[in-house]
């Protein structure tokens, strides 16, 4: 698959990305792209991961790192999505839910 652009490191700020491995980090890379990153760094994630990929990964693996606005871009504009998820499993404003 290649390797992590080091000019995602801004957006993967909690790891150096010469220590992250596209497919075994690749829940992280795509939450924190999603929640924030740019235009062109979502224009990265597309061409390193499928579309399916990147659903499964948010939709399966949820990481509370969204504001209320971007969550709604990801789900309803991004991903087109009918039957949106639990708000409260991403959004940060939630107070956060353990089990």
């Amino acid at each position: 698959m290649g390797q992590i652009p080091r000019n995602l490191q801004g957006v993967l700020w909690s790891v150096d990305v010469k220590n992250l491995d596209i497919e075994s980090d690749k829940n992280y890379i795509i939450h924190q792209i999603l929640a924030y990153g740019t235009w062109k760094n979502l224009k990265w994630l597309f061409k390193t991961y499928s579309e399916s990929q990147i659903k499964i990964a948010f939709l399966k693996y949820p990481s509370k790192d969204y504001r209320p606005a971007v969550f709604n871009f990801v789900t309803k504009i991004l991903f087109g999505l009918k039957q949106l998820p639990d708000e409260r499993y991403y959004v940060t404003t939630y107070p956060r839910i353990i089990g």
